[in-house]
């Protein structure tokens, strides 16, 4: 487990580190991991379970007609989360072994200043993101609002800008709060979302079966693009796997910590998306928060139900949403951790996430993943082929903490490489993430390879002179 690279890490980093760089983008310390295999699957469980990912599955159907049917939609949904898991336990190697965090591990293949680049590509669409879920989970607790107060009271504003102070909150506790969110809303939403599943097929079985098991659907250019779409929601997060491998115990087989990844995300992420196409097959709408009380026509239940939403929104942003760009906001601005958390709240507030989730806005919300995931899927590829085919998983991980070292300035290869993936990715955006992924990694080895022969980038690596 790269002993010797960790050893050296600590003890140089110490002493030579970035100057005004915050103690949590500094390498996690064995002792100072404290999340074990059974808290991280909750985790993923945690965050898998929620709206947003429901209303993917909800985007199957368009105009109440079924892009995809059901054996279709359940084929897309294996396929992606299979590359999901793989590419997950591929690049969370790098941030188990040295518990140095994603805007770090950006440093290896696009340099000190290329990161800056790179690592917002990854922070401004999980802003996005927390504002979708919130504004989701905004509308949940206004029905509870509604319910309670007998309907005098009815201000999704309200509600949106309360849970996002709720979350700016919590979030400050840094991972701590986390673990205990996760582990809680992962066993109450799946409860919910069991019992919603079974008040479907029950009340609702034939809607269902007419708007998308016999729908003729696509296993053409809609069912890759849904792919696409499904991979896309989980780009963000796997191409910032070191934010979370970094907090899990040490001692844990690749294999093992690959599991760790599959069994949570099959679960909650397939499980989930086959309810939202349900709910949209069923109701018409695509905001499940809406469409789950229409289901259940009970009062009392709804108000559980919403309650089991927020919680749900809550988990996913405290995982999926606040770490990565909050770590982007502290590097690229020496703030302190609490106060970068504090900042990406404030600016998903301003997301206008109300225009993202309308039911008119279904086909553009997966527009905008298949945009993001453009760019991100040449990140992932460039970080995966850096690390496993041209540094042999080999990197000087002091190096990387050092302004003046060899990871100082831009890598070219790395940025020329990310932005030609992006744009052979736009020749057809249905397919963006996995053709920018295939154009990135090949034009990556190639550059590192033949182009820029002085460039400091190849010391360590293969093509090292």
């Amino acid at each position: 487990m790269s002993t010797h690279s960790e050893t050296f890490a600590s003890n140089e980093i110490d002493m030579q580190h970035e100057a005004g760089l915050d103690d949590s983008l500094k390498p996690k310390t064995k002792e100072g991991r404290t999340v074990n295999p059974l808290s991280y699957m909750f985790m993923w469980i945690g965050d898998g379970v929620n709206l947003g990912n429901m209303t993917l599955g909800a985007s199957v159907i368009v105009a109440g007609v079924a892009t995809l049917n059901l054996w279709q939609t359940i084929a897309a949904a294996i396929v992606a989360i299979a590359i999901i898991s793989t590419i997950f336990a591929l690049n969370d190697r790098l941030g188990y072994r040295e518990g140095i965090p994603y805007v770090v591990q950006l440093r290896m293949s696009f340099g000190i200043k290329g990161t800056v680049i790179s690592s917002l590509l990854r922070g401004i669409p999980a802003i996005v993101w927390y504002g979708i879920q919130s504004w989701i989970g905004g509308t949940a607790l206004n029905e509870i609002m509604k319910i309670v107060t007998n309907g005098s009271f009815d201000s999704i504003v309200i509600c949106f800008i309360a849970l996002q102070l709720v979350q700016i909150v919590l979030s400050t506790f840094g991972f701590h709060a986390v673990k205990w969110v996760e582990t809680l809303a992962s066993v109450v939403i799946m409860l919910a979302l069991i019992y919603v599943f079974g008040i479907l097929l029950t009340s609702h079985s034939a809607d269902i079966a007419k708007n998308w098991v016999h729908a003729k659907g696509s296993w053409g250019l809609p069912f890759f693009g849904m792919i696409m779409v499904f991979l896309g929601n989980y780009a963000g997060i796997f191409v910032s796997a070191a934010d979370y491998s970094r907090e899990l115990k040490a001692g844990l087989s690749d294999s093992k910590r690959g599991s760790l990844y599959f069994a949570p995300i099959t679960v909650a992420y397939g499980f989930v998306i086959i309810i939202g196409t349900m709910l949209a097959s069923a109701t018409g709408i695509t905001n499940p928060a809406k469409a789950i009380p229409v289901v259940i026509d009970n009062p009392f239940i709804s108000l559980g139900v919403s309650a089991f939403i927020v919680i749900g929104v809550i988990a996913t942003n405290m995982v999926a949403n606040i770490i990565p760009p909050a770590y982007v906001i502290t590097l690229l601005t020496k703030l302190k951790y609490k106060m970068s958390v504090i900042i990406t709240g404030l600016l998903a507030l301003g997301a206008f996430p109300w225009l993202l989730v309308q039911e008119s806005s279904a086909k553009g919300l997966n527009m905008f993943i298949l945009v993001y995931s453009a760019f991100l899927g040449p990140v992932v590829a460039i970080l995966l082929i850096d690390y496993y085919v041209l540094r042999k998983q080999k990197v000087n991980v002091a190096e990387l903490y050092k302004e003046d070292g060899s990871f100082a300035g831009y890598n070219p290869s790395g940025l020329l490489a990310m932005f030609i993936g992006a744009a052979a990715a736009f020749i057809e955006v249905d397919l963006a993430w996995i053709i920018g992924l295939v154009v990135a990694g090949v034009s990556y080895f190639l550059l590192s390879k033949y182009a820029f022969k002085d460039s400091k980038f190849k010391k360590g690596t293969i093509f090292e002179k």
